[in-house]
């Protein structure tokens, strides 16, 4: 990874409100911010308008690539999916408001997914139609695996963005994810990194992974288990060039001020990056 890449998702300083969010990265270094949508719609609902957050983003010269907050619905009712799919859409156009090109999503699946045949081609299909409704926004979808009772691997993953065959539609990659499902060194192949089109950073706690919690055992960069060098090594290799945002879900992190937090973040990422 290369220094432009850096970006920090807010999630990773959730108790603090979005301008000391954005003071705290500007600070500690960071250019980049992927938002958990909480800290913006926190913001709008005092009264702020978007072009508040616009201002705020240009005082702190933050850039910002991305954000999540929930889910494409593909087997609830009607109405709910179109409940859903209207707020994947609102969201979209706020974030590209903001000037990003990306929102993290999961996915939902049956009671029993072996009563649906085909279950990965049924999600595609409502990925596909949900990506054509954002598209004018600019913003790619990316499924996240294990945000899923089906989608629990790379692999699986890959293969709804392949089905889906939309161009915004593509697939998250997590070294959290990745270590507590069945996903292997081997799927970060070429073929599959190809659909990857945004990367959170996080490391993980020494501890067997089906006995894991993909967030509550997270770790610093580099102060877990994982070998996070041959993972990043491994994707740009195959020519990922996206941006790897630190997202870290701590306590002792959110009880630190922003400041001292998001600087302990963008310290831990440094020695990843190519001089």
């Amino acid at each position: 990874m290369r220094l432009n890449q850096l970006a920090i998702n807010s999630v990773s300083t959730v108790n603090a409100n979005l301008e000391e969010c954005l003071a705290a990265y500007q600070q500690a270094g960071f250019r980049n911010v992927e938002y958990v949508l909480k800290h913006v719609k926190e913001y709008l609902a005092q009264g702020h308008t978007v072009d508040d957050v616009c201002a705020l983003q240009e005082k702190y010269q933050m850039h910002c690539i991305g954000g999540f907050e929930t889910g494409v619905e593909c087997f609830s009712s009607a109405e709910q999916q179109a409940t859903n799919h209207a707020l994947i859409l609102d969201n979209a156009r706020l974030l590209s408001r903001l000037g990003a090109t990306t929102m993290v999503v999961g996915t939902d699946g049956p009671a029993d997914p072996k009563s649906v045949p085909d279950v990965i081609a049924v999600i595609a299909k409502t990925f596909a139609q949900v990506a054509r409704q954002v598209k004018p926004t600019g913003i790619t979808l990316c499924l996240e695996f294990n945000w899923s009772p089906v989608v629990k691997s790379l692999r699986t993953a890959a293969e709804v963005a392949r089905k889906s065959r939309a161009s915004n539609v593509g697939v998250l990659f997590d070294p959290a994810h990745y270590y507590c499902t069945p996903t292997k060194f081997d799927q970060l192949n070429a073929q599959n990194i190809a659909l990857i089109r945004h990367v959170h950073v996080d490391d993980m706690n020494d501890k067997p992974s089906e006995l894991s919690n993909c967030n509550s055992d997270r770790a610093l960069p580099g102060h877990g288990c994982l070998d996070l060098k041959a993972i990043f090594g491994q994707l740009d290799r195959n020519s990922y060039r996206g941006y790897y945002s630190i997202e870290m879900f701590s306590d002792k992190l959110w009880a630190m001020p922003a400041r001292k937090a998001a600087r302990i973040m963008y310290d831990s990422l440094l020695p990843f990056v190519k001089r």
